[in-house]
């Protein structure tokens, strides 16, 4: 077996992650816990500065209510996403974090990130829900509030470190083990409570952009569905695991749509000039009363999109010359005043992907594209695992006491259904449309609430030492395959005892694009097509076994790679359980091809013990009208 030393950490709340939410969670978790005399634990498998969905940068916040203004309210955020997830949303947890985000923003604002103003200092809003910002280096503004708040309060912070398993002390959560990425060392974590915000899960299916393009994506290639993995193992009950999410990007680059859709007031087209949204509207009266809402939902948008496609009406194109044009329109009499606006819209244009999407400022100055000249191809991506944005899977988590339904609650605000084993960010389920800001805000939210269950649980749970080693072992157990079989082969990358983890995700990538609804299927599927998709997984999973790795970085990819196969697994399995088509234009059941909200207006909820998956249905309960 490969000699890893084993390094053992142990603390009272642990938070897995390095993203919004656990940064969020750093901070609030930090200053509780001082006050109480508790020790805080974070660990991420990158390094926080550039760590999660925000690494690159943003060019808005997506969330942000406003409520101090008296414009918007709780209850207007609650219904647009209610309406956007298609009636499928745990209005509990929208809510609890819509009246918390704005202060976190406020926060941000403190800590140094610029947010645009304007000539009476008010923010300047993207759209109804958004501000701009100058947002290149918000996630190192954040990650250094986070350390700060570790360092002052006694807190650790540990890099570089995957985590791959849960501990248990029967159904109480004792902790995680992992390995370090860069020096041979095993790690065990011991705490009274852990927090999962290790974000959600890219190339599970076949992305658009392959060969030199493998890495790109509109979601952080990096994350790999460690929280899905980690609180499932965990026995936590799942929740929406069948709500993929499919942004509309900018072709191949993923530059984000959304300022020139809500800022430049862009339209988009097909190739011959026909304006989908509005030719395809009584489309939308399919889709009960979820198509009559203002704003459309986005997989609805998205599925006008295709429609066009799928009648071979492409290429899609956003309008950004005749955007620009129509908002430079009104300086053309005066040729000076008119060449300033052009050359300030042009370069909030190009700002717009240099903040957050680089490689799409990068596409377009090789393509010889210039926004104000001429138009710009979009697409629809390959889908991601979010529970962050327009996705909603995640863990079952309950809700604050003073909104939740009793059926939404358990004692512990965001903790899963594991004892002590609290979510936010991607980790938790049926709360869609938090973004970077309001991932912050749950995170805050979740790690106060951490805090109060080790006051009102303060003991160590046990930790099984063969436990320990088991997992050990199996964690290591690629190294050991690779050093025993590659001198079998010539080439390490074919050889018939084993199945190096880049073979691997190529397999479930192409199980999943063609069988569960990936890019060149449409983003169709059906039941028979599902049941060969789990019956193909299941013959990975068995040759996961196999997995070999030459070195720490092998070993990290082994191990993505199995968090991808259950993050595949059980979204194949809750798509084959509800039996109607919800969100078309995230995925399409050709043999159930309507919407059903007699039979299925109901969350899919799912566990996975001992080998053996359990599914029901759960309630929606409304909380405002």
């Amino acid at each position: 077996m490969a000699n890893f030393e084993t390094v053992e950490v142990t603390t009272d709340i642990l938070i897995c992650g390095g993203g919004m939410a656990a940064c969020g969670a750093a901070v609030e978790a930090s200053y509780w816990a001082k006050k109480n005399g508790l020790k805080v634990t974070l660990v991420d498998k990158a390094a926080m500065d550039r760590s999660g969905a925000v690494a690159m940068g943003l060019s808005a916040l997506n969330q942000y209510v406003d409520i101090n203004s008296g414009e918007n309210t709780c209850e207007d955020y609650v219904r647009y996403v209610r309406n956007d997830l298609m009636g499928i949303t745990r209005e509990d947890l929208v809510y609890d974090i819509a009246r918390h985000v704005d202060s976190t923003v406020h926060l941000f604002e403190k800590w140094g990130l610029p947010i645009w103003k304007d000539e009476q200092g008010k923010y300047v809003h993207e759209g109804r829900w958004q501000l701009m910002i100058n947002g290149e280096s918000y996630k190192v503004v954040i990650a250094e509030a986070a350390k700060n708040a570790l360092a002052q309060n006694g807190g650790e912070y540990f890099e570089r470190i995957f985590i791959t398993y849960p501990l248990l002390d029967g159904d109480r959560i004792a902790g995680a083990v992992g390995f370090s990425t860069r020096e041979e060392k095993f790690y065990v974590f011991k705490a009274k409570a852990v927090l999962a915000a290790m974000g959600g899960a890219v190339h599970v299916f076949k992305p658009r952009s392959v060969g030199e393009g493998l890495g790109r994506a509109w979601y952080p290639p990096w994350n790999t569905g460690s929280s899905l993995a980690f609180t499932l193992l965990a026995g936590a009950e799942q929740t929406c695991q069948e709500v993929r999410f499919i942004p509309v990007r900018f072709k191949d680059g993923y530059g984000p749509v959304g300022a020139w859709f809500l800022l430049f007031k862009s339209r988009a087209t097909n190739a011959y000039g026909g304006e989908y949204m509005a030719e395809r509207k009584d489309e939308l009266a399919k889709w009960g009363s979820y198509g009559r809402v203002k704003p459309i939902p986005a997989n609805l948008r998205n599925w006008l999109g295709m429609l066009d496609e799928f009648e071979g009406l492409g290429p899609i194109y956003m309008r950004t010359e005749e955007a620009i044009e129509k908002i430079a329109a009104e300086f053309k009499d005066d040729p000076k005043a008119f060449k300033k606006k052009m050359k300030d819209l042009e370069t909030e244009a190009w700002e717009d992907f240099l903040d957050m999407t680089i490689s799409q400022a990068i596409l377009w100055a090789g393509t010889n594209v210039q926004p104000e000249e001429r138009s710009s191809e979009i697409a629809a991506s390959e889908p991601y695992f979010i529970g962050s944005h327009s996705g909603a899977s995640g863990a079952w988590v309950s809700g604050p006491k003073d909104l939740a339904p009793k059926e939404y609650f358990w004692g512990y605000e965001y903790m899963s259904t594991v004892k002590g084993l609290f979510c936010a960010g991607d980790a938790s389920g049926a709360s869609s449309h938090k973004f970077s800001s309001g991932s912050h805000a749950e995170g805050r939210a979740a790690g106060k609430s951490a805090v109060r269950f080790v006051v009102e649980n303060n003991t160590q749970p046990n930790v099984d030492k063969a436990k320990i080693d088991a997992l050990k072992a199996q964690i290591l157990k690629p190294l050991d395959i690779f050093a025993e079989h590659a001198a079998k082969s010539s080439d390490p990358e074919i050889n018939p005892e084993f199945c190096r983890p880049k073979m691997f995700m190529f397999r479930l990538q192409k199980i999943m694009d063609e069988y569960v609804g990936g890019v060149t299927s449409g983003f169709k599927t059906n039941g028979k097509k599902l049941e060969r998709a789990l019956e193909l997984l299941a013959w990975l999973k068995e040759d996961s076994e196999k997995l070999a790795a030459a070195d720490l970085h092998d070993l990290l990819r082994c191990h993505e790679n199995i968090q991808r196969l259950y993050q595949a697994e059980v979204h194949a399995r809750t798509i084959l359980f509800r039996e109607e088509t919800r969100w078309p234009g995230y995925y399409f059941r050709n043999d159930k091809p309507n919407l059903d909200e007699a039979n299925w207006k109901v969350f899919v909820n799912c566990t996975y013990k001992d080998g053996k998956w359990e599914f029901k249905k759960v309630p929606i309960i409304s909380i405002i009208d």
